[in-house]
C-alpha cells in the first residue's frame, strides 16, 4: 500500500513539473518580488513654523509625473524588442508605424527584388492569397510562427510590398491581423516582434540566395583572388581582398583552418571572428609557404565590406593591430590558402 502510494505521488510531482515545463511565461516576467508597487506616492514637504529648511537646488527636486497605465509587476513583458537583420550587403532596416523595412540600393542586382521576394515566399512555404504583380503587393494566408518563449503558437497575415523610393528599392512587411487560436492580439511589442520575424525570414533567403549566387559566378571565373597589403582610414596595417564581402566570408573558415586558426565564433553582420592560433610546420608545407611568425594564441579578426573588395585586419588579445611586417607576412600565407580553397 505504502509503495502504491508513493508511486501515485511520484507520478503527480512528475506530471506536475511537466506541467510546469510547458508554460513559458516565466520568460516574459521580471524575477523577484513586487514590493516596489507598493512604495508610497511622494508627498510634498511641510516643515514645521519656524524652521528654516537649506537653500533648495531645482536640479535635484523629484516632481510627481502623470504616468499612463499600463502592465506591472509579473504582467510586464520584459523580452526585448526584435530587431530587423541587417545581412545583406549596404542594406538599411528599421521598424516603423507598424512596418518592418529593408530597403537596397536601386542597382541592377537589386532590380528583381519582387520576383526574389515571391521566391523567397516559395521557398518558406508561406501560401499568398492575393498577389498584385501591377503594384508588387501581396497579402499571405495565415503564417504559423512557433516560437520557444511562448505559450501558443501565433498566426499572422501580412501585406507584403516592394516600392522604389528614388534611389532605393523597398521591402515593407505589415502585419494585417495576429492571433493565438480564436483570441486577437493588437498590442504593440506582438506586432513588432510577429512582423520582424517575417522581415528576417525573408531576408534571410534573400540573403542565402545572394551568397549562393556569389559563390557560382566565383567557381565560374578562372583567375585567383588576389590579396595584397594596405592601410584603413586611420593607418593601420590590413590585408585587402579583391572579391566582394559576401564570398570572402563564406571562403574565410576553410582559409583560417588551413593555416592554423581554429575558430570559436563568427558574427557575420558585425563582420568579426574569434579565433585561436596555434603554429604548425605542416600547414607552411601544405601551403609551400614561409612560417609567417605569427605568435600562437588568441585573435580577432575584423572583415570589412569595401563592395568589391574586402578588408581583413587581426587584432592580438592585448587588442593591439599586427604590425605592419607581420600583416605582410600573412598576406604570402593567406594568398596561398584562398587559392587552395578556390580548388575545393
Amino acid at each position: 500500500m505504502v509503495h502504491s502510494l508513493q508511486k501515485i505521488v511520484g507520478v503527480s510531482l512528475v506530471m506536475l513539473v511537466a506541467a510546469c515545463s510547458n508554460d513559458q511565461t516565466y520568460k516574459h516576467q521580471v524575477s523577484g518580488n513586487e514590493d516596489y508597487l507598493k512604495a508610497p506616492e511622494l508627498k510634498e514637504l511641510h516643515a514645521p513654523t519656524g524652521m528654516i529648511l537649506p537653500l533648495q537646488n531645482g536640479e535635484y527636486a523629484l516632481r510627481n509625473v502623470a504616468v499612463k497605465e499600463g502592465k506591472v509587476g509579473l504582467a510586464l513583458d520584459i523580452r526585448p524588442p526584435a530587431q530587423p537583420l541587417a545581412l545583406m550587403t549596404g542594406s538599411r532596416v528599421q521598424y516603423s508605424n507598424n512596418v518592418a523595412s529593408l530597403a537596397l540600393e536601386n542597382n541592377a542586382q537589386n532590380q528583381a527584388l519582387w520576383s526574389q521576394v515571391i521566391a523567397a515566399m516559395g521557398q518558406k512555404n508561406y501560401k499568398i492569397a492575393d498577389r498584385q504583380d501591377a503594384n508588387q503587393t501581396l497579402t499571405t494566408d495565415w503564417i504559423n510562427w512557433t516560437r520557444e518563449d511562448e505559450n501558443a503558437p501565433h498566426q499572422a497575415r501580412y501585406q507584403i510590398s516592394v516600392q522604389s523610393q528614388g534611389y532605393q528599392n523597398v521591402l515593407m512587411v505589415k502585419v494585417l491581423e495576429l492571433k493565438t487560436g480564436d483570441q486577437s492580439i493588437n498590442d504593440p511589442a506582438s506586432i513588432q516582434r510577429y512582423s520582424i520575424s517575417m522581415l528576417n525570414s525573408i531576408i534571410e533567403s534573400l540573403d542565402k540566395t545572394q551568397r549562393d549566387l556569389d559563390a557560382s559566378r566565383l567557381a565560374q571565373t578562372t583567375g585567383s583572388i588576389i590579396l595584397q597589403g594596405g592601410r584603413d582610414d586611420t593607418g593601420l596595417p590590413v590585408v585587402i581582398v579583391r572579391a566582394p564581402y559576401n564570398v570572402v566570408w563564406e571562403r574565410l573558415p576553410d582559409v583560417l583552418e588551413s593555416i592554423g586558426m581554429k575558430i570559436d565564433d563568427r558574427n557575420r553582420p558585425q563582420g568579426l571572428i574569434t579565433m585561436s592560433f596555434k603554429s604548425s610546420s605542416s600547414n607552411w608545407s601544405a601551403l609551400n609557404v614561409a612560417d609567417p611568425e605569427l605568435k600562437n594564441g588568441d585573435y580577432k579578426l575584423q572583415v570589412g565590406d569595401l563592395d568589391n573588395r574586402s578588408s581583413l585586419q587581426f587584432i592580438d588579445a592585448k587588442g593591439q593591430v599586427l604590425k605592419e611586417s607581420e600583416n605582410n607576412a600573412l598576406v604570402a600565407v593567406l594568398q596561398s590558402a584562398f587559392n587552395r580553397s578556390m580548388t575545393k
